[in-house]
């Protein structure tokens, strides 16, 4: 919402985000300003890289790559003083805004120490009336903006003019702070939520390499206690499991098989444990041009991208970079997908090194794995880390939900401009 204030005869600009702290309702809007008012852009600078005694200094010396999500680690080249006095490179002090602005513009970290960058990039050092962490996450906020500025026919750069120039609105350090703060605790909560996810999916990695035998062995390290003390694994080959089917693709000329809505899987549709739709669909004439597949198989990529393991939870057909495993009655597929997961490494050398990896299909079949026979056992280990899987899932939704959150949260703290 705009207003506007009169001070000492000068017009001045206000806006009023949606949403305000309670200790600042009924206080004055946010006033506009250009971000040249805000403090000072400082461009970066590459030294001589054939001069080694530029390089390899104490310095830290970013480009526009290592800036990913706010999270600024080491950077990968080091210079010295005597590169940093002999070329544009600027020194940042701690806390500055590094802000790219050639081909990649708009990703944005705050310096942990004092550093240096290459040209890709306009930094930002604000002035003592500002929060730095607060424009770090306006420029978050208003990345779009600097990329609908950005011009070139190479690749897309913004120019130190063009930023200076972009008219912003905010309001007094106090309730920048306070704004910074709020951001800046729900990202640490979106951090510690993503670290868990990763926490579990090591834990679901060790546990797999005790629940399953390792190289060499027949019995695994770990066993659940009412299965000890009884036989040993087998090995077996993949065709000892059930059915192999090999996809293949009924011929794209003929439009009478395609977009129908017969699911027809493909390597773009493997985006995690199971798979109930796909891309690109059949019609029932494709359908009978293609090899069918029951629900509940084993799908998993031997062409190109080998080793990717899914389940369908509906009836389907593949094309032919995929070889499916029609468990029989003696397998349950849930164990059998994460035995097939387990040994993916194994599979993959069967690829050799071709320009196409592939794995034929009767290179696929007698692929040797060791198993369980006993069906109680493979449910009580599909059981176990199915549900490793859910929690891993569930908490996963978490971390997009608190993202989803925290950028609906920023449109309403930080108005339009």
């Amino acid at each position: 919402m705009k207003n506007k204030d009169m001070e000492k005869g000068n017009e001045i600009k206000t806006v009023v985000p949606a949403l305000r702290f309670p200790e600042f309702q009924g206080m004055n809007g946010w006033e506009e300003k250009k971000l040249e008012e805000i403090g000072n852009f400082i461009g970066g600078g590459t030294p001589n890289t054939a001069i080694q005694e530029y390089w390899d200094g104490g310095i830290p010396w970013y480009t526009p790559t290592e800036i990913k999500n706010g999270d600024l680690k080491s950077s990968n080249r080091t210079i010295t003083e005597k590169g940093l006095k002999n070329s544009s490179a600027k020194l940042l002090p701690q806390g500055a805004i590094l802000i790219t602005t050639r081909a990649t513009i708009g990703d944005v970290a705050i310096s942990k120490k004092e550093c240096t960058t290459n040209q890709g990039f306009q930094s930002l050092v604000v002035n003592d009336s500002e929060s730095n962490l607060f424009w770090f996450y306006w420029i978050i906020r208003h990345k779009e903006e600097l990329i609908k500025r950005a011009s070139g026919s190479t690749f897309k750069e913004i120019s130190k003019n063009e930023i200076i120039n972009i008219t912003s609105y905010s309001p007094k350090k106090q309730e920048q702070q306070k704004i910074a703060a709020c951001l800046s605790s729900l990202d640490e909560l979106i951090e510690a939520t993503a670290q868990k996810v990763e926490a579990l999916k090591e834990h679901k990695k060790g546990l797999m390499q005790r629940l399953f035998p390792a190289e060499g062995k027949n019995v695994p390290d770990l066993r659940f206690p009412e299965f000890q003390g009884m036989n040993g694994w087998e090995k077996k080959q993949v065709k000892d499991f059930g059915e192999v089917i090999t996809g293949n693709t009924p011929s794209k000329k003929e439009e009478k098989y395609w977009n129908g809505d017969f699911v027809w899987i493909t390597a773009q549709d493997f985006k995690g444990k199971y798979i109930n739709d796909s891309i690109l669909k059949l019609t029932k004439f494709g359908k009978d041009k293609a090899r069918v597949i029951p629900k509940n198989s084993v799908l998993v990529t031997c062409i190109a991208s080998i080793g990717l393991n899914a389940i369908n939870k509906v009836e389907c057909s593949t094309n032919q970079q995929i070889n499916a495993i029609c468990c029989n009655q003696e397998y349950n597929y849930e164990y059998m997908y994460y035995l097939v997961t387990y040994n993916t490494k194994n599979l993959k050398q069967l690829a050799g090194q071709t320009a196409v990896p592939i794995i034929t299909k009767k290179s696929f079949e007698e692929f040797e794995i060791y198993a369980i026979e006993n069906y109680d056992e493979q449910q009580k280990i599909a059981d176990c880390l199915s549900s490793l899987d859910e929690l891993i899932e569930a908490t996963s939704r978490k971390v997009e939900i608190l993202k989803e959150h925290k950028k609906g949260l920023m449109q309403q703290l930080f108005p339009k401009i």
